[in-house]
């Protein structure tokens, strides 16, 4: 039978483009297969080199890094296009958990599809799944909303618009801002509408929680909570 190192050789025939998933806050949730794509792939492709070099200096991976960002993503991904059209395999890593979600990204994989170059995902970390599937809320269907607007007159007028949709409802934020979002949520969808807020995901601080969206900006307004996190509104 062949062994995964067989498969893994055979791979790099042809030029590849690997989304690969990395840990949101444990290390120790890495995959196997991400270890491997990570360690056989020519560059690897990055947010903030500094994030990226933590990373595999943990696993003691050495490679070529370029960056890829908001502020260089159409220069450096025409760059890096021609690197794996020439022949390069590499893969495409977030500052943490799963890419392209609200990373960039979308370019250099939209080009590598429409050069018919393999672009391979690989499953694994992400913040998403984790606080749905901790949250207790029913999960037959979500609204994905995603990050909101840093202006408060626009995330203003984003949740009222969330508000219409009778859906459980999944918002991402900055950590600074978990106090401000929540203030917003309680004046638009009301003081009793229940939330889940997961925090700080996969880290020793890790928690749940469940309530009223009032008595939980309490808890963090007291406790001055800072620190990763997802919210879900039940809104169904």
């Amino acid at each position: 039978m062949k062994n995964f190192a067989d498969f893994a050789w055979k791979s790099f025939m042809n030029p590849k483009l690997f989304i690969v998933s990395t840990p949101i806050g444990n290390y120790d949730d890495i995959t196997l297969r991400a270890l491997e794509i990570l360690k056989s792939v020519e560059f690897i492709i990055c947010e903030e080199f500094k994030e990226a070099s933590r990373l595999l200096s943990h696993f003691q991976i050495k490679k070529e890094l370029i960056s890829l960002n908001e502020h260089n993503e159409e220069e450096s991904s025409q760059e890096i296009f021609n690197r794996i059209k020439s022949g390069s395999s590499a893969a495409l890593i977030s500052d943490c958990g799963t890419p392209l979600f609200s990373d960039p990204g979308t370019l250099l994989v939209q080009m590598c599809i429409t050069a018919k170059i393999d672009v391979v995902p690989l499953p694994g970390a992400n913040s998403l799944l984790p606080a749905l599937v901790g949250s207790g809320f029913k999960l037959d269907k979500f609204y994905y909303a995603g990050w909101l607007s840093p202006k408060s007159d626009l995330r203003k007028k984003e949740l009222l618009r969330l508000k219409s949709i009778k859906e459980l409802i999944v918002l991402m934020e900055t950590p600074y801002r978990l106090k401000t979002i929540l203030t917003d949520i309680s004046k638009i969808f009301g003081a009793g509408i229940q939330i889940v807020v997961a925090f700080d995901l996969t880290l020793p601080t890790e928690k749940f929680f469940r309530g009223s969206c009032s008595n939980i900006l309490k808890i963090v307004s007291e406790k001055n909570l800072k620190g990763e996190f997802v919210i879900l509104i039940d809104n169904g």
